[in-house]
């Protein structure tokens, strides 16, 4: 399956038979009837089983071996890119091969190059390391066919998919054949092995391998032996593994003696925009000499696509080791507020708290940075500042919040203030506009900064990512502090970290009123009745949105397809959203650009100065 640059690829170990080419690949043919991706790969060896030993002399095995082949092309019903192993024979001498075909043709054979023969591994006594014969021999005679032979990168013109192969122990050398295909153009490597097992060395080999992924900046796949290879003297596992820019997509280990496929799901659209953004990716380009020849192959694209997992509808919220993330961020945003107030000498915490989500984490990591300073919690001023549209929920739940921490409260009520700024400005004070609204927030603003100014104190900025993202402040009010120590963290992380400093530093002293904040719909409280969510749309699409933008550099039309899917929305639906959240991103950005100093949380930031820059002025609009 391939689509929007996505490709489905398949890690296969099958069950075999030792030295039994014909039924090896009888049993291949029946599992490529069924397979459901584009890429399918099969371990090193896989037509004769890699544990033959001496019967790799024998010219009945190698016959055998030929015979298979052909009749594995003859017969092959899959339509995809097929990658198996078996032994190759040049002028008398034996390369431990990968062979690569699509429907009866042969694409390439690429040979192995780092031969083990250490401890339980003695391939050399069969085999040959191919780093001289690719000097000389491109292209080789197999079954009437020319196929290119040696070091190879194919490639699909149409989509950009590129791929490289390297054989199980090439992996492990310290500059590995797919290290360097990969800086000729190879976007996934497909790892052919027989890789026996041992305590431990699961763990190691897929520390490995996700790092081989990473460094690369593409995708691996790696296929192993299973159980059914000789145990005369070692035990094979199946261990498949598939991961991705220093991810793990998926892998399994149930020493099967049945055969057993595993698929994965690889971006080739990350990994493009992975290598256009890393610079040390970049500048390792053509550095290191490797001749390769690149084969054109095509692919067919599926109408629909189908994922093997569900899609995160939650990517900024930890999901694994959630209490060691937990620790971690708090760790982050703690020490960075700690180092500020420092370095600037500040007697108080100036913080404006509406009793909604972001004020609160704010007010949270305050008075937890006071504990650690060992200060009094009163150093923390909190203030509620009641408007023209504030509700009795939300003032109680900030009073609650502070009262239960220990700071020191205050409430200054903004009503009349306000209403003789819009007096003095000719507004009316009834007609909900943005002046209305706005001058709301920058009392709010200005009210915070006189009193850090009166305390010698610095103003905690509130507001988090995804309503920097969308634009959702007023510029100079809400959008502006001393120190914005959220704004590296979504509005779905913030929920995530309040429920844990709730739980884990606070227990029970406050654990009610913060449920009471999480269930409270989201609002600016600049009108009477606002609901932020009504009108920018669920946080959690939006917060997908920007994640797949950021980090993986996907464009408008591949996010409304993907969104559609992880949150099942119709394609109107889906095209309102990503409408909606590129209109006001592009045009927000000049708030972005007057942005305060923040710590960045996450590996991606909507920083000016360091993560993110773009004009104040990008116009994505058709015609004139």
């Amino acid at each position: 399956m391939y689509n929007r640059e996505f490709i489905k690829v398949a890690s296969v170990t099958p069950k075999l038979r030792v030295a039994n080419p014909k039924y090896n690949v009888e049993e291949m043919l029946r599992l490529l009837k069924d397979v459901r991706s584009s890429i399918t790969v099969f371990p090193e060896l896989g037509v004769t089983a890699y544990t033959c030993n001496d019967l790799f002399f024998q010219n009945s095995l190698l016959k055998d071996t030929k015979k298979a082949i052909r009749h594995l092309l003859d017969n092959n019903p899959y339509e995809g890119i097929l990658v198996f192993g078996a032994p190759f024979q040049i002028d008398g001498i034996l390369y431990n091969s990968a062979f690569i075909a699509k429907g009866k043709e042969l694409l390439g054979i690429v040979p192995k190059f780092y031969l083990p023969n250490t401890q339980e591994f003695y391939e050399k006594r069969w085999f040959t390391s191919a780093f001289d014969i690719v000097k000389t021999t491109k292209m080789i005679r197999f079954l009437g066919q020319v196929v290119p032979f040696g070091s190879i990168v194919f490639k699909e013109e149409e989509s950009n998919l590129s791929f490289g192969i390297e054989i199980c122990e090439d992996m492990w050398a310290p500059i590995s054949p797919g290290n360097l295909l990969a800086l000729q153009g190879a976007q996934l490597i497909l790892n052919l092995s027989a890789s026996n097992e041992y305590l431990d060395k699961r763990e190691v080999r897929k520390r490995t391998i996700v790092e081989h992924s990473r460094r690369n900046a593409g995708g691996y796949v790696y296929c192993s032996a299973g159980v059914n290879e000789s145990t005369s003297e070692t035990v094979f596992s199946g261990h498949n593994v598939i991961a991705q820019n220093g991810e793990l997509l998926v892998e399994t280990e149930h020493f099967s003696r049945e055969s057993e496929i595993i698929y994965g799901d690889i971006d080739i659209s990350q990994i493009a925009y992975k290598r256009k953004s890393n610079s040390s990716f970049r500048d390792s380009l053509n550095r290191h000499h490797f001749p390769t020849v690149e084969v054109d192959f095509t692919l067919n694209e599926t109408d629909d696509y189908t994922f093997e997992k569900p899609f995160d509808k939650t990517p900024f919220v930890p999901k694994e080791n959630p209490d060691e993330a937990f620790e971690k961020i708090a760790a982050l945003q703690e020490n960075a507020l700690i180092k500020r107030i420092k370095h600037i000498g500040s007697d108080k915490i100036v913080i404006g708290i509406s009793g909604g989500l972001d004020s609160t984490l704010a007010l949270l990591i305050a008075v937890r940075v006071m504990d650690s300073l060992n200060r009094s919690r009163k150093d923390v001023l909190a203030v509620t500042m009641p408007a023209l549209a504030t509700s009795d929920r939300t003032k109680k739940q900030a009073h609650a919040l502070g009262e239960k921490l220990g700071v020191t409260m205050r409430e200054i009520d903004l009503n009349d203030h306000v209403n003789a700024h819009l007096d003095m400005i000719g507004h009316d004070g009834k007609t909900q506009d943005k002046a209305y609204e706005n001058a709301q927030a920058r009392a709010r603003t200005m009210v915070l900064m006189n009193l850090a100014n009166m305390h010698g104190g610095i103003v905690l900025g509130t507001g988090d990512m995804s309503e920097i993202a969308l634009g959702w402040s007023t510029y100079n009010g809400d959008q502006m502090s001393m120190y914005n120590i959220n704004a590296g963290i979504p509005k779905t992380l913030v929920r995530f970290m309040i429920q844990n400093y709730a739980y884990r530093k606070f227990g029970d002293t406050i654990k009610q009123t913060v449920e009471d904040v999480l269930d409270t719909p989201i609002s600016p409280e600049l009108l009477m009745g606002q609901a932020t969510e009504d009108e920018i749309g669920s946080y959690e699409i939006n917060d997908f949105i920007m994640h797949r933008f950021l980090r993986y550099g996907d464009d408008e039309d591949r996010i409304e397809w993907l969104i559609s899917k992880a949150f099942s929305l119709s394609e109107e639906t889906a095209a309102d959203y990503v409408t909606k959240f590129f209109k006001r991103f592009y045009s927000q950005q000049f708030k972005r650009q007057a942005s305060p100093d923040a710590p960045k949380i996450l590996d991606v930031s909507l920083s000016p100065r360091a993560d993110f820059r773009m004009p104040s002025d990008v116009d994505k609009r058709e015609g004139e």
